[in-house]
């Protein structure tokens, strides 16, 4: 991919404080887009939350901000900084959720400043769990059975149609904050109103369980013309009921059959496609060995 001239400063967002052993991809590959953009003589801005990460060190970016990853200051950092582009991808969820409300508020539009790495309607389309839903209605990919909820009530309804246990999924959430595994009514009103209260627009996922599945990962990459790879295939040790974060696995795949992750394949580079996703995500299926069914669990369109 050629050099782009148009661009002279990047806005890169970092992560925050992150959980250990969790998420420090995020922090070693907005290490090294530090160091390629500056190599190749872009001016980085980096902002980060979390001053223990060596995305911080001196001399990593040419101007740092340790302050919180808000709208009001994200705003305040390109009013100063008056940067060309934004490189959202690289912060998980929170520079993915920052860049939304950036372009939603007309903050990019109003200093000019273009998202690279990711589209922006692509964060929607990966991340908002009603248009994801419809998204694989439209390519027949099999999910969970599931409906959307805005109130703990709703939620009750739902999971008194599927039949417990359900899964409480946020909406525009990173590592299971606000969701879980509900057993019962009572745990189910505890746990919606902690996952609308964490969800960006307060919409939770009810969603039948899948305990004890295999969840099975593609790492997949897609670029503006369409071409797509396979970085990896990875299957969780642990069962599905154990944060895919928390869980061991292994890259490639050791016991799943070569048919199976052809499947998988096929179903990765038809739904990054639909998205439009261009550059890294991550595809996560559940797979049930006894009747081979396969569903989709979520997406993150990020590196």
């Amino acid at each position: 991919m050629p050099r782009r001239d148009d661009i002279h400063k990047v806005l890169i967002i970092g992560s925050g404080p992150i959980i250990i052993g969790q998420a420090c991809e995020f922090d070693y590959s907005g290490t090294q887009a530090c160091k390629a953009l500056r190599e190749l003589g872009y001016q980085i801005v980096l902002v980060n939350s979390n001053p223990a990460t060596i995305m911080t060190d001196p001399g990593m970016a040419d101007v740092t901000y340790i302050e919180p990853l808000n709208l009001r200051r994200m705003t305040e950092i390109i009013a100063k900084e008056r940067p060309d582009a934004l490189l959202p991808n690289l912060g998980g969820q929170s520079g993915l959720n920052l860049a939304s409300e950036l372009a939603k508020t007309g903050v990019l539009d109003q200093y000019g400043v273009k998202v690279i790495g990711v589209q922006v309607d692509a964060i929607e389309r990966g991340e908002d769990r009603s248009a994801f839903k419809e998204t694989m209605t439209r390519l027949g990919i099999e999910m969970p059975r599931s409906e959307l909820a805005y109130s703990v009530k709703e939620a009750e309804e739902i999971a008194g149609r599927l039949g417990y246990p359900v899964v409480i999924r946020p909406a525009y959430t990173m590592g299971g904050t606000g969701g879980g595994l509900v057993y019962n009514v009572e745990e189910l009103r505890v746990i919606a109103s902690r996952g609308i209260a964490a969800s960006l627009v307060g919409q939770i996922l009810v969603e039948e369980s899948v305990l004890g599945w295999e969840e099975l990962e593609l790492e997949v990459v897609r670029d503006a013309r369409n071409q797509m790879i396979t970085v990896c295939f990875i299957e969780n040790v642990d069962p599905m009921g154990v944060h895919t974060g928390d869980s061991y696995c292994t890259a490639p795949m050791l016991t799943i059959a070569p048919e199976l992750q052809a499947r998988l394949q096929d179903y990765s580079y038809r739904i990054v496609e639909a998205i439009q996703v261009i550059g890294g995500t991550n595809i996560q299926f559940a797979h049930d060995p006894e009747t081979g069914r396969v569903v989709v669990i979520e997406i993150n369109p990020r590196t």
